[in-house]
């Protein structure tokens, strides 16, 4: 009689953020235990264990100021790159409101219905 074996794969499971941060609130309130708070939720106690460190070790990071300052740097850059496109399509409008005029002027106002179609209009 031979026997099979029957491989039984398990899909890896995700958490939120928000999940995991309340695990390990819970747990640093010491209502209770490691073990027991694992094993409500069917977590193994060692990631338990792991949200937990890196929780703590990432903690200064809401205490530091330089992080509002790069925040701050970043949307004042965000600022002058939209400032800076919106003069170039003013520009650009320009340039293209002065070819027409002048385009007009050459090859007559109905210049566009003899050379070509319109690339963008159907």
């Amino acid at each position: 009689m031979k026997k099979e074996i029957i491989i039984m794969s398990r899909t890896r499971r995700h958490f939120t953020s928000k999940f995991k941060s309340d695990l390990v609130i819970e747990l640093l309130k010491g209502e209770k235990d490691l073990n027991t708070l694992a094993a409500e939720n069917e977590l193994l106690p060692n990631l338990l264990r792991n949200w937990k460190n890196e929780f703590l070790s990432k903690a200064s990071i809401i205490f530091d100021d330089s992080r509002e300052d790069n925040i701050k740097q970043k949307l004042e850059t965000e600022r002058k790159e939209k400032a800076s496109y919106a003069c170039k399509v003013g520009q650009l409008t320009m340039q293209v409101d002065w070819l027409k005029k002048k385009s007009e002027e050459i090859l007559g106002p109905d210049y566009e219905k003899q050379y070509s179609p319109k690339p963008f209009e159907e």
